[in-house]
């Protein structure tokens, strides 16, 4: 991933609404949801929705199929994956054996007097 598609799509995610869609459609898995259940799911106004779901559609981190009179939107998991790769690239210094759990800074020891 190139810093600008990393800038756009954590742009997108930068907004409460678009937020909480993106992480509702990686609950969904790769059966997605229609355009109607998610505003339903999260209360969202359907014209805001739209709005919201093309702000992430244009970041790439969300696609849609057209299934008769419904949109089906779904996350697309290999570029949220490369988003989430992008950030840890030079996790613990490129150490193999890394994670999130391997990130985090070490317990500062305690001074005693």
């Amino acid at each position: 991933m190139e810093a600008g598609q990393a800038i756009s799509a954590l742009g997108a995610l930068a907004q409460e609404h678009r937020l909480q869609t993106f992480r509702l459609l990686v609950q969904a898995g790769d059966a997605g949801m229609p355009a109607g259940a998610i505003a339903g799911a999260l209360g969202i106004p359907g014209s805001s929705l739209s709005f919201h779901l093309a702000q992430l559609a244009a970041a790439g981190l969300v696609t849609q199929e057209r299934r008769h009179r419904s949109l089906i939107y779904r996350a697309d998991y290999p570029a949220m994956n490369a988003l989430v790769g992008y950030l840890m690239e030079n996790c613990c210094a490129g150490q193999a054996k890394c994670g999130p759990a391997a990130c985090a800074p070490a317990a500062a020891e305690k001074e005693t007097p």
